[in-house]
């Protein structure tokens, strides 16, 4: 552990008053800014970040002192050390240039690496219907348009489902480091009456995600779509934003990007994807359950049904009851007339096991997959700025490298007209660009530190699903119980022969009557 000696300056604890006004200790987000402030090379702070003691959570007062001198020396053109702290002999430690520190007081900076919302929260910010129009549009090829629904820009406009793809392309590219849900898929031959249906069910989902975005919700490509009452939608909407830049182009964060990056996030960012890929795992299985409920309610409904069915059947028997067949005996013909009443029962049991189906589906496979809908866009995310912004970082360093290269060669061999001023130039040029990368590899991962804030804001569904999965099995059994308690004294009362011994365990089936 580093030592210190000397006073301390003034302008330490004005530092540590500014960024921790409130407590003891100083989180190392913050110290990451400050680090940032005095403009060192990234080499230069990580090595200061391991001298000073980082490894057991928020640093303490001497902690900060002991970087902010260690930054100070630095900028002397000090190498950082040990040995600086502990061979120092000086009255007071150096002071260190952080420029102005206004923006890094906790409220500030917490506003702009939290998302601060709790499901609840984002749901207030819009509710989305997404409805089939009854008539089809087209002359020779018949369209599927949908009926959308704002609740926050009060607007009720017709889409069709390549109006979506056109948003969908739009938000990618003006986006592309948030979470942006997968469309479902455009089947074009055979779309019938259920496939019709579950896309409406999804582009509901997916549309409801985006307006609910805390970035996306308040961009003006979002409100076009929602608002825009004209025609040729995919076309009008392309031609008015496919020129637009991306957020990082736009954003007044984005020059600031490295200040809001805690050089833990590398390592937080591999343990958040995989806790993420292990509860999208575990979310698609309870899906896979809950689909078999709904099933299995359906299936019971459909028994249910053919049971009242083939009642009514044998009740319509059309063969008289002879007494050559019977010998007198009219126990049949006496269930007939019985098995028209209580087929009627089993009707409502059908009846009561659909409407469990239906909630099942719509009040707990739905939400299941609104939040596998989201789970799987942050896995998507994660794709993309991997093979995005990694890639473009590393092509950009590749050229860089490539021209220092040819550049030094002509200029070494004598070759190379340009002189030695406009070589730097040239590649002091290219320095600016990979910075700009690096500024935009910043700001991907503040952006994936925000939106997986978001996933985890979502995770907040799966508590209700489960409160009404119990609340619907609870009501659905309830219901079918208080339906065969009818059954029960309609099937004493219309078949004969009451007091009828059970074969199977010796009881009347009326006993407990």
């Amino acid at each position: 552990m580093l030592s210190i000696s000397g006073s301390v300056p003034p302008y330490y604890r004005e530092v540590f008053n500014i960024i921790s006004p409130s407590s003891s200790n100083v989180s190392k987000e913050l110290f990451t800014k400050l680090l940032v402030k005095s403009g060192l090379p990234s080499q230069t702070l990580s090595l200061i970040w391991e001298l000073v003691d980082t490894k057991q959570g928020p640093l303490s007062r001497s902690s900060l002192y002991k970087g902010l001198a260690l930054v100070a020396w630095a900028q002397q053109g000090k190498q950082p050390s040990s040995k600086l702290l502990e061979n120092f002999s000086g009255e007071e430690l150096p002071r260190p240039d952080l420029g102005d520190l206004s923006d890094l007081s906790p409220a500030v900076t917490t506003s702009l690496t939290q998302i601060g919302l709790r499901y609840p929260d984002i749901c207030q910010m819009d509710t989305i219907e997404v409805d089939l129009v009854p008539e089809k549009k087209g002359l020779f090829l018949k369209h599927v348009e949908y009926q959308v629904c704002s609740k926050r820009f009060g607007s009720l406009v017709r889409r069709r489902y390549n109006d979506f793809v056109a948003l969908h392309e739009l938000l990618l590219g003006r986006f592309p480091y948030r979470l942006i849900p997968k469309l479902p898929p455009k089947k074009m031959v055979g779309a019938d009456s259920h496939f019709i249906e579950e896309r409406r069910k999804s582009l509901r989902r997916w549309l409801t995600l985006v307006a609910r975005h805390p970035a996306l919700s308040g961009d003006p490509l979002l409100s076009f779509f929602l608002t825009y009452s004209g025609g040729d939608v995919q076309h009008k909407i392309r031609e008015i934003f496919r020129r637009v830049p991306d957020e990082f182009t736009t954003s007044e964060l984005a020059a600031r990007a490295k200040e809001l990056v805690p050089p833990e996030t590398h390592s937080e960012f591999a343990n958040s994807r995989d806790q993420i890929r292990i509860i999208l795992n575990g979310i698609s299985r309870l899906k896979q359950i809950a689909d078999v409920l709904a099933l299995r309610s359906h299936g019971y409904a459909a028994d249910m049904a053919e049971l009242g069915s083939q009642l009514t059947s044998l009740a319509n028997e059309p063969h008289g009851s002879s007494n050559w067949a019977t010998g007198g005996n009219s126990v049949w013909a006496d269930m007939k007339k019985g098995f028209h009443i209580i087929s009627k029962e089993f009707g409502l049991l059908s009846s009561k096991a659909m409407q469990q189906a239906i909630r099942e589906e719509d009040e707990v496979c739905e939400r299941l997959n609104l939040l596998l809908d989201i789970l799987v866009a942050h896995r998507e995310l994660c794709e993309r700025h991997e093979k995005g912004v990694a890639q473009d970082h590393n092509k950009a360093l590749a050229k860089m490298l490539s021209l220092k290269k040819r550049q030094m060669q002509g200029v070494i061999r004598g070759t190379d007209a340009e002189s030695v001023e406009q070589l730097e130039t040239k590649m002091m040029e290219q320095e600016s660009v990979i910075a700009n990368v690096e500024l935009r590899n910043a700001f991907s991962l503040h952006c994936l530190h925000l939106e997986t804030q978001l996933v985890h804001a979502h995770l907040e569904i799966l508590a209700a699903v489960l409160g009404t999965l119990v609340a619907v099995q609870i009501r659905g059994h309830s219901e079918m119980a208080d339906v065969w308690q009818l059954i029960q004294p309609t099937v004493a009362k219309c078949l004969p022969d009451k007091n009828l011994q059970d074969p199977v365990n010796g009881t009347s089936p009326h006993a407990d009557k």
